[in-house]
């Protein structure tokens, strides 16, 4: 038997231990040594990676040394899994070469450290393995002014799940920031993209050169030359993606091209992978693009024997499709390395059960956007859709992390298409979740706060980038949420104000104040429309021309009285301090962005969240009616227009405010308009459409008569309950109105199904295809 002395010995040695094990490793002092295994470049770009990027964050110079120091501090020793010693010190080794460390591009990072010293081991499978494990290292340390430490003994290897994990960063107009970079800043994002887990970047066509830039610090044709230095130098897979934009049928334009492609090659220091997509851009049958991309691999391979072809199937009919897959069967091409799966192209799980295993899958996600692309925000209110647009800050941790895991297993790998910076979080999410799908997002979201934030603002900053997803949930009027995520926010800027200067927080913080700016300003204006409306509706005792005249008075009260003035001010500071960190080009006449699809969310941020536009567009319309009566009538119509009355049901049909009986969600979300670039004067609700919605009813009153009305462009195949029913009034124009009777034995049983055949329209770009915007159920 035990004496209780004993167990209270036993109790404090175990104490004892755990406390030593917790103590943390100071590299306050430390020396970085670098097995000389390890390949040139790497073995100068991961030690100065390491130097540099403590050295901003500590004001640390940790020293660099060719043998180990006689100093009791620690040494961060960098060598390859395959070397037993360094310098006479044998290196921690595992005999199971199945462990992390020993798998391509894995790493191990292990300390043999007391209080007099000793050592931090980050042993790399690979150069990338090296530097994948200081990158970890530097997402792990505790960094501050005067200190660089990790909190207790390590030791952690991991590998990645997926050999591609990359992100297009074209240098051209169409992006909203990377235009305006150095090949210095180029660096250094590369760089914290490879601390993340990142192994391949993308370019852009060499076509991109004709286009006058005001931003291009240097040529893109340089630009082009100086990434594939930074691949080299990073030890990076460099993409090249380059589409066929003209017939190939065209011989002098064929043969013109691949001079073009062989220059390039010729100049360029390391390039791996050459990407050409079937469509989106471009026309071409696979029978001419097959063999184009095989003399294109005559020409590369002159330059870059290892380096890869890549085709997509973007925008192939059955019939193209199917023609690829027989030229595989027919002549099985060993110049082809894959197919790349983006928007437009045939499903993903389809791609990888049809291509034979020889092939590798590459996923080409798009991360950037927002509305109107692959994967658009769910559900998002038309507020944000209308003024946020395509290219805003859009932290989505939590959504991209499902989405990846969704997909991902069909393939290889990714390399995403990205146009600026904005979309900085999802790259991060993507890169780690490729490394390893199941870490935690939470994981991912504290090791980017604590490495671009500090340890300070680690939890903090993480749980803000998660409420910014949620802002972006549900209607925005009634999100609370958004209101509690910006005084966060506003609590966060107040205590860090070391943190005004970094780009990544500048981009929270606008997202912040941009999404309580339009709340505040939904709210505001939306009231005064509802008070506009009770003015038309009084319009048969004032007189149409003074109720008309009252209404617009009342809605035009938002462009004269700004219900935030602060925040619109900070805004307008932000966009001004993110084009001078980052150049990111968030007005198009005080930046010169692209386009005001590209992220100018500056120029859009004060757009009419109520009609105001559109009444007065009407109004003079309805002064010209040749009789008060039609007047009248048409006035009843707009104020009527969302309130029916007692009875009758009225339905936004894309809206997820103003939808509550839809049923159905545009998947492809091309139901949010572009119209006038961004500034249309139409109606807010005509800007939302679907082309098939299904609407569900209850709490009907048996045997009242019904009308179904709608309104929309092009074509609307009604069926009630699955009855095609025949039109009473049928226009076709745009903000034209259909009308039906619903029979009086479909409505006994109190509920009604209402769905909308698809019509045939292959033939026509989806802008004009049918379009379904409003949709009432009438009580008679």
């Amino acid at each position: 038997m035990f004496s209780k002395n004993t167990f209270y010995l036993f109790g404090l040695l175990l104490c004892s231990a755990l406390m030593l094990n917790a103590q943390p490793i100071s590299l306050k002092n430390a020396t970085v040594l670098v097995a000389s295994s390890v390949p040139s470049p790497m073995k100068e770009t991961a030690a100065r990676m390491l130097t540099e990027e403590i050295a901003k964050r500590t004001n640390i110079t940790l020293k660099t040394a060719t043998a180990w120091p006689k100093t009791n501090a620690v040494t961060v020793a960098l060598v390859l899994a395959s070397d037993r010693e360094l310098l006479g010190k044998m290196i921690p080794a595992r005999p199971d070469k199945s462990s992390a460390e020993y798998q391509a591009e894995g790493f191990r990072v292990v300390s043999e450290t007391n209080e007099k010293g000793g050592v931090l081991w980050v042993i790399g499978a690979d150069a990338r393995g090296v530097l994948f494990g200081t990158g970890w290292l530097l997402r792990k340390l505790q960094l501050a002014t005067g200190v660089a430490q990790l909190d207790t003994k390590m030791d952690f290897a991991s590998s990645p799940a997926y050999p591609i994990r990359g992100h297009q960063l074209g240098y051209r107009h169409t992006a909203n920031s990377y235009d305006a970079w150095s090949v210095a800043q180029y660096e250094q994002y590369f760089r914290e993209l490879a601390i993340f887990g990142t192994n391949a970047v993308e370019g852009i066509p060499f076509h991109e050169d004709e286009k006058p830039n005001p931003h291009f610090k240097i040529p893109a044709s340089e630009m082009r030359i100086k990434m594939g230095e930074l691949c080299q130098l990073y030890d990076m897979d460099y993409w090249v993606w380059t589409p066929v934009t003209f017939e190939l049928t065209d011989k002098e334009k064929r043969t013109a091209e691949l001079k073009l492609h062989e220059e390039f090659y010729k100049n360029c220091p390391r390039l791996d992978h050459i990407f050409v997509p079937g469509g989106d851009p471009g026309d071409n049958h696979p029978s001419e693009v097959m063999p184009f991309l095989k003399d294109l691999h005559q020409i590369l391979t002159k330059y870059h024997p290892k380096a890869k072809i890549w085709i997509s199937l973007q925008g192939f009919s059955v019939e193209q499709v199917d023609y690829f897959y027989r030229y595989l069967a027919e002549n099985n091409p060993d110049w082809l390395q894959g197919v790349v799966s983006g928007p437009s192209s045939p499903p993903m799980a389809e791609t990888r059960y049809r291509l034979p295993k020889k092939y590798q899958h590459r996923e080409y996600p798009d991360i950037t956007h927002n509305v109107r692309c692959e994967f658009p925000v769910r559900g998002w209110d038309q507020a944000y859709a209308l003024t946020l647009g395509r290219e805003a800050s859009n932290p989505r941790p939590y959504a991209f992390a499902e989405i990846h895991q969704t997909y991902a297993p069909f393939t290889d790998g990714f390399v995403s298409y990205s146009d600026g910076c904005h979309d900085d979080v999802n790259k991060v999410i993507w890169s780690m979740r490729g490394w390893n799908p199941q870490t935690d997002v939470r994981e991912i979201l504290t090791d980017y706060t604590n490495f671009f934030f500090g340890k300070t603002v680690t939890e903090s900053a993480a749980d803000g980038i998660a409420a910014l997803e949620n802002n972006w949930k549900g209607p925005l009027a009634q999100n609370g949420g958004v209101e509690a995520t910006f005084a966060f926010w506003k609590n966060l800027e107040t205590t860090n104000p070391t943190l005004k200067g970094n780009w990544r927080w500048q981009m929270l913080l606008l997202r912040a104040y941009y999404d309580t700016y339009t709340k505040r300003r939904l709210t505001y204006e939306q009231s005064l429309e509802k008070q506009a409306n009770a003015l038309l509706s009084e319009a048969p005792k004032t007189g149409a021309e003074k109720a008309m005249e009252a209404a617009l008075e009342t809605v035009n009260k938002a462009d004269k009285i700004n219900i935030a003035p602060e925040l619109r001010q900070k805004i307008e500071q932000l966009c001004a301090d993110l084009f001078a960190s980052i150049g990111l080009q968030t007005s198009v006449s005080k930046h010169q962005a692209k386009s005001h699809e590209r992220g100018a969310v500056l120029d859009l941020v004060d757009y009419p969240l109520n009609n105001r536009w559109w009444l007065a567009d009407e109004f003079k319309k309805i002064s010209a009616l040749p009789s008060n009566e039609a007047k009248l009538q048409r006035l009843k119509t707009i104020s009527t227009w969302e309130n029916p009355g007692p009875g009758s049901f009225y339905d936004d049909v894309s809206s997820v405010a103003k939808g509550p009986r839809v049923k159905t969600v545009s998947e492809d979300a091309t139901d949010v308009a572009w119209w006038q670039d961004g500034f249309s004067r139409a109606r807010l609700s005509s800007q939302l459409f679907q082309k098939c919605p299904e609407l569900v009813y209850d709490n009907l009153q048996p045997g009242a008569r019904y009308i179904i009305r709608v309104v929309g462009e092009g074509e609307a195949l009604l069926r009630v309950d699955n009855h095609r029913l025949q039109p009473t009034v049928y226009n076709r124009e745009t903000e034209s109105v259909k009308e039906w009777i619903v029979p009086l034995s479909l409505t006994q049983d109190g509920k009604l199904h209402v769905t909308f055949d698809e019509p045939e329209e292959s033939h026509l770009n989806w802008r004009k295809q049918s379009k379904i915007s409003d949709v009432w159920l009438l009580k008679q």
